[in-house]
């Protein structure tokens, strides 16, 4: 069976959807300040994650020092759950202006996807010792919505 990875148009994909959801995150005034100016190499990471995440290579977690550097990316920032609501809804957004595939299964695997991952970084972010961290230590692997 096809994975979500392939399904979303491969790496080139999630590249062009991660490169148009993080414009606009850093665009957005209630999102801005998570993300100050910007690094150049967040669109890399976020697309590799997402990759992986979805059953494509393993590049985040080899070279690029995986979950646990996206936990200490976290620590500290305080998300807000407005500030989590309005990310998913501006992922959600990107999905459509970059052409991923708009059929149901595959949207409900996305917005599940980032509802989690949402959750978690929210949680992480509150965190003051590693007992209050989400438990998960590893990418996340999703599949499709079972039916």
């Amino acid at each position: 069976m096809e994975t979500l990875f392939e399904h979303a148009g491969g790496y080139e994909g999630l590249h062009r959807f991660v490169e148009i959801f993080y414009g606009s995150v850093l665009s957005d005034p209630l999102l801005q300040p998570l993300f100050g100016a910007g690094r150049p190499e967040h669109v890399a990471h976020l697309t590799a994650f997402t990759a992986e995440t979805f059953g494509g290579p393993d590049t985040f977690t080899q070279e690029m020092g995986g979950f646990l550097r996206l936990i200490d990316a976290h620590r500290g920032l305080g998300i807000t759950e407005p500030q989590r609501r309005r990310f998913v809804e501006l992922y959600m957004a990107a999905a459509d202006e970059a052409g991923l595939p708009a059929d149901a299964p595959f949207r409900e695997a996305l917005r599940s996807h980032v509802e989690f991952g949402s959750q978690v970084a929210m949680q992480n972010s509150h965190a003051e010792t590693d007992d209050q961290l989400h438990p998960l230590r590893e990418v996340p692997h999703w599949d499709w919505p079972a039916s």
